[in-house]
């Protein structure tokens, strides 16, 4: 089964239980947003631009957040800045963010994971899900 095609059920489902169609220029964002680790609205925008004029910034942002109802993508917000990450092709990760210039670093760690299941346990919470957000200084910006 081609990869995509677990994505395209996932958004189906969504939209049907909204009462909402797949149209095509929901597919034409989910197929270009499928081959991005990471992507922001302007970012999409710019490259359906050339294919499809008649999408808008409005369209785009719409659909990036159904996406992420959907369970796809996972919004993050820097400063005025909002990247949807593709969740769909990796399991999860969380991001050391440079405040400087912006940089972002995934990781995933084990016993990171572990603990936050522990704590969430101790407080009787069972985790749905969760990011991690580490903010700091890369190592370029320090020099």
């Amino acid at each position: 089964m081609h990869k995509d095609h677990k994505e395209i059920g996932l958004l189906r489902d969504h939209l049907a239980k909204h009462q909402l169609k797949l149209t095509r220029q929901r597919e034409q964002i989910l197929n270009v947003f499928l081959r991005m680790e990471h992507i922001t609205a302007e970012q999409m925008y710019r490259m359906l631009a050339k294919k499809d004029p008649h999408i808008g910034l409005a369209t785009i942002y719409r659909t990036l957040n159904l996406f992420c109802e959907a369970g796809l993508a996972q919004a993050r917000h820097f400063g005025t800045q909002t990247q949807y990450d593709n969740i769909s092709h990796k399991g999860h990760h969380d991001h050391l963010i440079c405040t400087d210039c912006g940089k972002i670093v995934e990781f995933e760690n084990c016993d990171i994971e572990r603990l936050q299941e522990e704590v969430a346990r101790r407080n009787g919470f069972t985790i749905k899900t969760h990011k991690l957000e580490l903010y700091g200084v890369c190592t370029n910006c320090r020099h």
